[in-house]
Parts: structure tokens; C-alpha cells; sequence
């Protein structure tokens, strides 16, 4: 179970990311943000990024072995950039639609599916 709340926790954690790196992005498109000076963004998105935080530190320490996780340190982060990979994809493509998605990129994701699997052998 641990397993399976770490990943959850990694999921949310990442949503939270994505919002917080790019969300302004989208904002400035819509024209809500536009007269914001950097120092409000910066604040807006740090505030997301607590919500981050508040997933992805107990996603660490359930996941990892030494406090009776499933996971090593090396494999909780090659999931979490997968994961990160994953959720990125879909929200960029939910908030920010026309960016595609070209051969190259799941040739990427490829890599990293490979680099999970290798982590995980024995």
C-alpha cells in the first residue's frame, strides 16, 4: 500500500508542480495576470508550490525504504520525473492546446519508461 500512496501522493504533487511552474503562463494569456508585477507572480506561485510540497515530502518519506517503503532513493525519483513527464503532458495539453505532441517527445518518454525499468532490475 505504501507503494501505491507514494505514487498517488507523487501524482497530486506534480499537478501542484505544473500549475505552479506554468500555470502563470496561462493566466498572462487570458489576460488576468498581464499587470502583475514579477514579485506577484513569483508570490502566486509559490503559494501553489506549498501545496506541492505538502504532497511530495510525504510521498518521500512513505515511498522510501528506510522508513518502510517499497522504494529505493534512485527509484522514488526516476518515478517521480516519470510521473512529473506524465502530468505535464496532460495538463499542457488541457491549458494549453496546439502544443502537439511531436515523435521526438514519445521517443523521450520512451527513454524514461526504459530508465524505470532498468532502475528496477535486480
Amino acid at each position: 500500500m505504501n507503494g501505491l500512496y507514494t505514487i498517488l501522493l507523487l501524482v497530486l504533487s506534480n499537478v501542484f508542480m505544473t500549475l505552479a511552474w506554468y500555470g502563470h503562463l496561462k493566466l498572462q494569456q487570458m489576460g488576468v495576470s498581464n499587470s502583475w508585477p514579477l514579485v506577484g507572480v513569483i508570490s502566486f506561485c509559490w503559494l501553489i508550490a506549498f501545496f506541492e510540497y505538502c504532497c511530495q515530502v510525504p510521498a518521500n518519506r512513505i515511498g522510501f525504504q528506510d522508513n518502510g517503503g517499497p522504494f529505493s532513493l534512485v527509484q522514488l525519483k526516476v518515478i517521480q520525473e516519470c510521473v512529473s513527464l506524465m502530468v505535464f503532458m496532460v495538463i499542457a495539453n488541457m491549458l494549453f492546446q496546439g502544443q502537439g505532441f511531436r515523435w521526438n517527445y514519445i521517443a523521450a518518454f520512451g527513454c524514461l519508461v526504459a530508465a524505470v525499468y532498468l532502475v528496477f532490475m535486480k
